[in-house]
């Protein structure tokens, strides 16, 4: 196969030279990692790459499998699960960390140990959850990985599903928790919007008084930068304070990952200060509406010589704010490609570059399907490849 490319060229009207430079940013977190999903544009990235532990932010991970099998219908989010008395002893107390304030023995749906996870980081509701899902923890720990490696994060590796200290088994990296995020967003987004958004959630009673328990989210940006609706912190002393979050304005979607923190308001601060230096910092352009057909690309073996690719949503092409200019647009596949074909299915990409910025890589699928060629079709493709 070799790699093929329609080149295509986009001007817009210019203010500033296309070749100004990315706008720049400081923190003091070790780690940090952000994306603009309607480009693919990778924004900032410092250190995106090193292996850590992720502490709870594993439990995205763990949310992400629950969402997965209730996609397929092998979940319920009405399914009771069971606290065990052996779970509940050992994520209780002080030096279990965050909690859900479950019982022992206690029925709890799926969907409020969810809600458990996501808004209250429970420890306690992570395990359950896993025990109710796959049997024993280490059986749904393999459902975590087999997922990680679906989902392509080669980088990490879960031990637990909470993201507990674990001697270096549990280890993540920014991008790989970006990919996690963005597949979370996008796979799921009727879930993510359930369980992701909530500003509290009440579970559980207190000693003595027998009052409700109400905690808080625990994301630093919501309330305070526009659009926000996820994910996750973490925190523990190996790790320091983390948060992989998202934000949405005006149709543009950005995922951040910070890590290396040292305390709990510098989270707040810098997370903040991220979020809103991606969305004021950078601007988004519109490339191909949801649809439309951006070239084609040849097949092989097909009922079909060719098929056409198109846009799967709204495209855009992410630059600093302030600039516009002109921009290299490049349709590349490996090709031709081999028939079968199914309408839809991810077949080549849309490569932009424009200034000094590092290429935007975007999926282009396919228009129609195309079936096999049939007996006398082959022999046709076959002769006209001999002689070519």
């Amino acid at each position: 196969m070799r790699k093929s490319l329609i080149s295509l060229f986009i001007a817009t009207a210019l203010t500033l030279p296309a070749s100004a430079a990315a706008p720049p940013f400081e923190t003091p977190a070790p780690v940090a990692y952000i994306k603009d999903l309607s480009s693919g544009a990778v924004l900032y990235a410092k250190d995106a790459d090193r292996r850590m532990p992720p502490a709870s932010m594993a439990k995205i991970m763990t949310v992400d499998v629950a969402f997965d099998l209730i996609k397929k219908g092998e979940l319920s989010l009405d399914k009771m699960c069971t606290v065990r008395p052996e779970t509940w002893q050992q994520w209780h107390g002080p030096q279990a960390g965050s909690t859900m304030f479950l019982s022992p023995g206690e029925q709890v749906s799926v969907r409020n140990l969810l809600h458990g996870i996501v808004t209250l980081s429970g420890n306690d509701a992570s395990v359950v959850l896993a025990e109710c899902i796959a049997g024993t923890e280490p059986a749904f720990v393999a459902l975590m990985n087999a997922q990680a490696k679906r989902l392509g994060m080669a980088n990490s590796h879960f031990g637990n599903p909470v993201g507990w200290p674990d001697g270096g088994v549990t280890y993540t990296t920014a991008r790989d928790l970006g990919t996690l995020a963005t597949a979370t967003i996008e796979n799921f987004p009727a879930l993510y919007k359930e369980f992701y958004q909530q500003n509290e959630f009440t579970w559980g009673k207190t000693l003595g008084s027998n009052q409700p328990i109400t905690q808080g989210n625990r994301n630093p940006i919501l309330g305070k930068v526009a659009g926000a609706d996820g994910l996750k912190t973490g925190h523990t002393q190996e790790a320091g304070y983390g948060f992989t979050g998202s934000a949405i304005q005006d149709g543009r979607r950005l995922v951040m990952v910070m890590a290396g923190l040292t305390s709990f308001n510098q989270r707040i601060g810098e997370s903040t200060n991220f979020m809103n230096w991606g969305f004021r910092a950078w601007q988004s352009k519109p490339l191909f509406a949801a649809g439309k057909e951006v070239g084609k690309a040849k097949v092989q073996l097909g009922d079909a010589g060719e098929v056409g690719l198109v846009a799967p949503r709204d495209l855009a092409v992410t630059l600093p704010a302030g600039t516009a200019g002109a921009m290299r647009v490049k349709v590349v596949y490996d090709g031709p490609i081999k028939a079968p074909i199914k309408k839809g299915q991810h077949i080549a990409n849309l490569v932009v570059t424009t200034g000094d910025t590092p290429p935007q890589t975007m999926p282009l699928v396919a228009a129609a399907a195309v079936d096999e060629a049939g007996f006398f079709g082959r022999i046709r493709a076959g002769l006209a490849s001999l002689f070519a």
